[in-house]
């Protein structure tokens, strides 16, 4: 009987191979914790030293016009680190790609799923698996070499700036944004468009009024994610849009983003000057902005949930 109850207390081999198995889980999702605050906490701090250890005031930081850290203003003696062309240059190309990729990849996604569903997963799948695989500087070399001469060919100037970036992110974030965007497509329920049908909407009133209604904040959330590698995108825009720190003022005249002027600077400067240190606080507003787009994706599926 002493030995029954000893077997029935033991712990089962499939209790044991659980609770290892919770173990390895909770250690590895601990060790990513860690690591993503270590990430946030070095960058943040060597971002904010600009502040707090060079005396950089934040107003000028942000919404000065003319970078150029290694040189200082004789009447002022401060140097000239004003980020506001970097920034506005990002988020316009940024917002132009995805304004410019968003129609494209809708129509597309619709018609792999709603309108061609056999024959168009069979020829635009590839094409989009095909697209994301490409790497950076094959865009951007393809851009340095067809779309920077066509621009320069039409509308005049050196070919080089947001015109050309846009072009060559929008290439870039189709594919993210189609595929996340067959994906809401594909699970809205069946019976939706059977009772669109059944009530006598026509094909074009049942996706527009209901497919893509239903589907609003998945496709949402695809344009976040498609923004989102379009703000941090650096080597390929690099390449083309002409990497002068200076106001955008139209969209064909040289310009840059954040990720240009990090590429650009940070292997040219010593760890600790003010140089490098106004690098590390443009890398801390990179990191902010994508926090800042995630928090948007996860507003968006909350907001889709509760619908």
């Amino acid at each position: 009987m002493d030995n029954i109850t000893k077997k029935l207390m033991q712990r089962s081999e499939s209790t044991r191979k659980d609770t290892i198995g919770r173990a390895i889980s909770m250690t590895a999702l601990i060790l990513i914790a860690i690591v993503v605050a270590s990430i946030f906490v070095f960058v943040l701090s060597r971002g904010l030293s600009t502040f707090y250890k060079d005396g950089v005031n934040v107003k000028d930081f942000l919404f000065g016009t003319t970078w150029n850290p290694s040189v200082t203003d004789p009447a002022t003696k401060k140097p000239y680190i004003g980020a506001l062309p970097m920034i506005l240059g990002s988020f316009l190309v940024t917002f132009l790609a995805a304004i410019v990729a968003t129609p494209f990849a809708i129509g597309t996604a619709l018609f792999m799923t709603e309108i061609a569903q056999k024959r168009g997963a069979k020829i635009m799948q590839p094409i989009v698996e095909l697209l994301v695989g490409i790497p950076s500087v094959v865009y951007g070399f393809i851009g340095l070499t067809v779309v920077v001469p066509v621009i320069r060919t039409i509308a005049g100037g050196s070919g080089f700036g947001i015109l050309s970036g846009t072009i060559v992110l929008f290439v870039m974030i189709l594919p993210t944004i189609t595929s996340m965007t067959v994906d809401t497509l594909k699970s809205v329920p069946r019976h939706y468009r059977e009772s669109a049908l059944a009530i006598g909407a026509t094909r074009w009133q049942m996706i527009y009024k209901v497919v893509l209604r239903a589907a609003t904040p998945g496709i949402l959330t695809a344009i976040v994610f498609g923004m989102a590698r379009a703000f941090g995108e650096a080597l390929a825009v690099q390449m083309v849009i002409g990497n002068a720190a200076l106001m955008p003022h139209s969209l064909t005249t040289p310009a840059s983003t954040l990720t240009s002027v990090l590429t650009m600077g940070i292997g040219n400067t010593v760890m600790g000057s003010l140089q490098n240190d106004v690098l590390w606080t443009l890398a801390m507003i990179l990191l902010i902005m994508s926090l800042v787009f995630n928090l948007i994706v996860r507003a968006i599926g909350r907001r889709g949930a509760m619908k």
